[in-house]
């Protein structure tokens, strides 16, 4: 299927590594020039020229901190200046798993707060500069990653599910404009990150990695820890104008939660 995504330009916010990276690869792929945007410049340009050498597509580093409304108004501005315009934005900056975990106790109000000025707020920033632009050309598309955990109880959940309301209000305002707004929700995906969690996990518990990974997989519907590719084709539709007729929707990717119904 031809996505009609040729000549697109996107913004990728924690673009550098992990889902991020797998997304920008997956656009471009489709022939979408990307700005890759994350906290540290020198890897931000290993991953811009690894993903350009790939496909061939004009992959643009820029370091930005979202927490901060100057630098994500001079993302905004150094992708329509050296990309011309800006089509796509997909919101992917965060810590993965968030900082609050663990019981009320536990949890500490400022790891809190930065959690939600990241992915949040953070979010909220990057939408709002990219919005006129859009409006301008009567199109766009932003795709928010989410998480699963905004359907389960737990405090690091509260950060998906805000982003969910968010994205929901904003695509019932912007889709005279041409403009849709979707959540993807990831599940236990196979990134760095992700694995060096595992890891200390599987030694806390005094069990191997791959002991872990099946217990795991056990709560997965399709018994298997998601790929982060698998998360960039996803992404890479709704992005596209095949996608126009979803809006306001939330997509879980995570391999499928046995025994939950969603309505």
């Amino acid at each position: 299927m031809d996505l009609e995504l040729e000549g697109k330009a996107a913004i990728v916010t924690g673009g550098s590594k992990g889902i991020g990276k797998a997304i920008a690869l997956a656009l471009a792929k489709e022939g979408v020039d990307v700005a890759i945007c994350a906290r540290t410049l020198e890897t931000l340009e290993s991953t811009a020229k690894e993903l350009s050498t790939e496909t061939g597509r004009r992959i643009i580093p820029i370091a930005a901190d979202t927490t901060k409304s100057k630098d994500v108004q001079n993302m905004v501005d150094t992708t329509i200046s050296s990309l011309g315009k800006v089509d796509i934005l997909v919101n992917s900056a965060a810590m993965v798993g968030g900082q609050v975990r663990g019981s009320l106790s536990e949890a500490n109000e400022q790891d809190l707060i930065e959690d939600l000025d990241t992915k949040v707020v953070g979010y909220f920033r990057c939408i709002k500069a990219v919005v006129p632009h859009m409006q301008s050309n009567k199109w766009g598309r932003i795709i928010s990653i989410g998480g699963v955990s905004a359907r389960q109880s737990t405090i690091y959940g509260l950060r998906n599910a805000a982003v969910v309301h968010m994205t929901k209000t904003f695509s019932d305002q912007l889709g005279v404009d041409g403009i849709t707004l979707n959540v993807v929700h990831p599940g236990t995906t196979r990134t760095s990150a992700v694995e060096s969690m595992m890891n200390e996990r599987a030694q806390r518990q005094g069990i191997t990695l791959e002991a872990l990974e099946q217990a795991t997989a056990q709560n997965i519907a399709i018994r298997r820890i998601i790929e982060p590719k698998e998360l960039g084709y996803v992404v890479a539709f709704l992005a596209s104008p095949k996608a126009e007729s979803i809006t306001g929707e939330v997509i879980a990717a995570g391999g499928g939660a046995p025994g939950a119904v969603f309505q």
